[in-house]
């Protein structure tokens, strides 16, 4: 991990923060391993940070065994570990032992299947509803449409935990072109809480528009190639 470009970020999260007159202690910074080997891990955390998000369960399966192996030797204390790729109801079992929370909950079935593994696991597993608010086909997610009956749904389940909503806009080379994606998902927010529903996490935002993610209401931003470079 580059130094100076984690300082960058992190200052970029506080100034973005502040023109929103927002608290940046409430803006979560997920740092995205994706291919980032375990090294680079035990750089960051070394930094302070404490959440990594990763996109498959497999993956993710090696490098948090690796690194348990070294947390508490190198005293990495509160380290998180988030799952933010699509999560297919059949890898549920692993992903109900690996994460912390898992960002990407997008049907009535794997609410199910992961409440299930939950309580195989003996813990409280904490999720976000994933919605999908374009029409790119290579989006997942929930509809507008479907979202209050699987939040009602993920609500009721004695093992999960609903902490808020997440989305991937398309991408756009101007970030503000993503800020009306981010709006929605603030509204729908909104909408939801009205109608009885406590979701305090909006997980929205990359490397590329994170800022734009901020002024719009993120909680947690999912950052990986502005912090470790481009994916191998």
């Amino acid at each position: 991990m580059n130094v100076d470009a984690a300082s960058e970020i992190c200052k970029r999260i506080c100034r973005a923060a502040m023109r929103a007159d927002r608290d940046p202690g409430d803006i979560k910074l997920i740092a995205v391993t994706k291919t980032v080997g375990i090294e680079a891990i035990k750089d960051a955390a070394a930094l302070g940070f404490r959440i990594f998000g990763e996109n498959r369960v497999q993956e993710a399966r090696r490098k948090i065994e690796e690194f348990a192996a070294v947390r508490d030797k190198e005293g990495y204390l509160g380290i998180e570990w988030h799952l933010i790729g699509h999560l297919q109801t059949n890898k549920a079992k692993y992903a109900a032992k690996l994460f912390d929370l898992i960002h990407t909950v997008d049907s009535v079935e794997l609410a199910e299947e992961l409440d299930r593994q939950a309580e195989k696991a003996g813990k409280t597993q904490r999720v976000l509803v994933q919605v999908k608010l374009s029409e790119e086909v290579t989006k997942q997610g929930v509809s507008e449409e479907g979202l209050l009956p699987l939040l009602e749904k993920v609500r009721g389940l004695a093992c999960l935990k609903l902490e808020g909503l997440m989305t991937i806009p398309p991408f756009f080379d101007d970030p503000e072109g993503a800020r009306p994606y981010f709006r929605r998902l603030r509204e729908i927010k909104e909408s939801a809480e009205q109608k009885g529903f406590h979701l305090p996490e909006l997980s929205m935002g990359m490397s590329v528009d994170f800022e734009a993610a901020i002024l719009e209401g993120a909680t947690m931003v999912r950052i990986g190639t502005a912090l470790f470079g481009e994916r191998r």
